[in-house]
């Protein structure tokens, strides 16, 4: 009887679920516009009902609406990179090459200041984040987080973070950062500008997101997606996705968790925050025997869904 209670104490703290079976979902049936634009549209960010997303290896952002089946505005950055950010009436947007963040109009796509910052990863497979009244990327693969404040356009603070942090994101009154190498998660407090808690989550976590009911990795290294109750500071289910290898992204909003995903049987995924149950599989019929692919990235604006298909040149906006 004792050993029966101590299991079923612990083991509702990490849990593996996939009790339901998800629903296959044709994501151009469901997609409520379809835009073909640029030559290889990654990182999404979002604000109100726009997008902007960067098309990777073609030097430019693009300004999409969900009323327009071309693009709004085209901005050049040079080898843009990274999933930027919208704050303080601007989207923030890395350049891989100058090692420079833009500071773009959120109205006319005009630059409005480049900060040389450095960045973490050359390959430019990490995030920003806006939180706190500073924009917050990682700067150094040594392990530098540097706060920049949106008005001055300077850096003023860098924080000493465990070495191969990437990706960076706001919630909970915190920013958190993962660390690809230490399978694990720091939570740093904006007020202090230190690192309060490194939590153990999935092998090479990469993007992370924060939704209603806690944090969410993706993680490469064994395709599974750890949640983190920022109560406890701890990893709470782990969820196989079936997600292994590089690329892929991560967002959560309305009570779901949306997983892109380089496995071409599951290239879009849809968790529900409270079961950690895969509730919805979004596929297509490919062309000619050729597998569905999206390998791009999934961003939420105030009434839609926006999914990038790398390869496909293809950005679906669904209703949230």
């Amino acid at each position: 009887m004792k050993l029966f209670l101590f299991i079923f104490l612990v083991i509702p703290f990490v849990t593996n679920s996939q009790q339901t079976i998800p629903a296959i979902v044709a994501i151009d049936k469901e997609a409520f516009r379809i835009v073909h634009a640029g030559e290889n549209p990654d990182f999404i960010a979002t604000y109100q009902d726009n997008a902007w997303i960067i098309d990777d290896n073609q030097s430019r952002v693009l300004k999409i609406s969900p009323e327009s089946k071309t693009a709004l505005l085209t901005i050049p950055v040079p080898n843009a990179c990274s999933a930027p950010i919208t704050g303080f009436d601007a989207v923030w947007v890395m350049s891989c090459s100058e090692k420079t963040l833009y500071k773009i109009d959120l109205v006319n796509g005009n630059i409005l200041a480049k900060i040389k910052t450095g960045i973490a990863d050359r390959n430019g497979e990490m995030s920003l984040a806006s939180g706190d009244g500073s924009i917050w990327l990682l700067s150094d693969s040594s392990g530098i987080l540097s706060r920049i404040n949106p008005v001055t356009n300077l850096v003023e603070k860098r924080i000493i973070v465990k070495p191969h942090s990437y990706c960076a994101v706001s919630g909970q009154n915190s920013i958190w950062i993962t660390n690809y190498l230490d399978n694990s998660i720091q939570r740093i407090n904006t007020k202090t500008n230190s690192v309060t808690a490194t939590i153990p989550v999935g092998k090479n976590p990469r993007f992370l997101t924060a939704g209603e009911l806690g944090l969410w990795t993706l993680n490469q290294g064994d395709g599974t997606v750890s949640k983190i109750d920022p109560s406890l500071n701890k990893m709470t289910a782990s969820i196989d996705v079936k997600a292994p290898g590089g690329g892929g992204d991560i967002c959560a909003g309305s009570g779901k968790v949306w997983v892109i995903s380089t496995n071409t049987e599951r290239p879009v995924q849809v968790i529900n925050q409270l079961t950690n149950n895969i509730e919805t599989i979004y596929t297509q019929v490919p062309p000619a025997g050729l597998p569905f692919k999206a390998d791009g990235a999934v961003r939420l604006s105030e009434n839609f869904v926006w999914i990038s298909g790398y390869y496909s040149k293809t950005i679906w906006i669904l209703k949230r």
